[in-house]
């Protein structure tokens, strides 16, 4: 393992690194990678950031994103960057599992690993860690990390603070969790301070709909919104027919479940849509319900207490039928 002076040491001078995060990034996960791509190149560094896969297009403005490399549109020069990186930065997942098939050749790769996650029960794959399950985002942790760790906060400049602020505020869902914590909004404070439009960055974010997806979110409230109140849930289940006849593309599912969770009465909230080759559950919950703890022990998932994620082998039908057989478990707790 490194530890920070000889991880400091090693960033003194320019290497080549690579930035990657989980599959189908969020705005954390891109924010975070963002953030950490416009740090390094203020230091000479030779980094590229490769996204495992497509992302939002909603995502599209941070600076530095045209210099992204798909991984499943250019597998070829991806695995040359990786096996020729002196260090890689993992950052937003904890398992190489969450890189779909880059896994195997970072796992593979001679550099120096290190994470930088908010999730639970890290893989031991990594040369240094920085990880907190209490940080609101993997971006707050990018900023403590060249802030406090390497001793960089003259380096925070515009790029770098909205793309961090970008990944904060996302998935604090606009600074509403609860571990939203009066740091993170000093945090927030200073990256307004470097340069970071706050209400030119929550437009780009949450005012950019396509008409498609306006009418596809139309579609699930009124059409595919099934509430058991005797469980305190609600649950919208997606067709693949559904997603081929309102055109769905990369994000425009994201969010959609919290919609369900802001009923007044609604403990816990499941978005619940079949995709090509699985059924994919994106679960979201109020104060103490874990979530998570459903995805992992049913869905092959898992995520954090109050946002979790997970999927299933059996058809849509089948999925709902199972989650909601597993709600009489938690039934106390639903309805605390």
């Amino acid at each position: 393992m490194l530890d920070l002076a000889s991880l400091s040491e090693l960033l003194s001078q320019p290497r080549k690194i690579v930035i990657t995060t989980h599959h189908k990034p969020d705005g954390d996960a891109m924010g975070s990678s963002l953030g950490m791509y416009n740090y390094l190149i203020q230091q000479g560094h030779h980094a590229k950031v490769i996204a495992p896969t497509d992302y939002p297009e909603f995502l599209n403005w941070m600076p530095g994103n045209g210099e992204v490399i798909i991984f499943t549109e250019n597998r070829d020069l991806s695995a040359t960057l990786i096996a020729d990186a002196e260090i890689i930065f993992c950052l937003d997942f904890n398992a190489l599992s969450r890189i779909n098939d880059m896994g195997p050749l970072v796992g593979e790769s001679k550099a120096y690993k290190v994470i930088i996650d908010h999730h639970l029960e890290p893989e031991d794959f990594d040369d240094y860690r920085h990880w907190d399950i209490n940080a609101c985002a993997a971006a707050q942790l990018v900023y403590t990390f060249i802030v406090g760790q390497l001793q960089h906060p003259e380096l925070i400049n515009k790029d770098v603070a909205t793309c961090l602020y970008t990944g904060i505020m996302t998935d604090s869902a606009s600074f509403r969790l609860p571990n939203t914590t009066s740091e993170v909004h000093r945090i927030a404070a200073h990256l307004i301070d470097a340069g970071a439009n706050n209400s030119r960055i929550h437009e780009l974010i949450y005012s950019s709909s396509s008409e498609n997806r306006l009418r596809f979110l139309g579609h699930c409230l009124a059409n595919c919104l099934e509430i058991l109140p005797e469980y305190n849930t609600a649950i919208m289940s997606v067709s693949k027919a559904d997603i081929a006849k309102f055109d769905v593309n990369t994000g425009d599912t994201e969010g959609i479940v919290n919609y369900a969770l802001s009923i007044a009465s609604v403990h816990l909230a499941a978005f619940i849509v079949e995709r090509s080759d699985k059924v994919k559950l994106s679960l979201r919950s109020k104060n103490e319900f874990p979530a998570n703890e459903i995805c992992k022990k049913y869905f092959q998932g898992g995520g954090h207490r109050n946002a979790a994620g997970g999927q299933s082998d059996e058809s849509l039908e089948a999925t709902v039928a199972k989650f909601k057989s597993i709600l009489p478990e938690y039934k106390t707790l639903l309805l605390q």
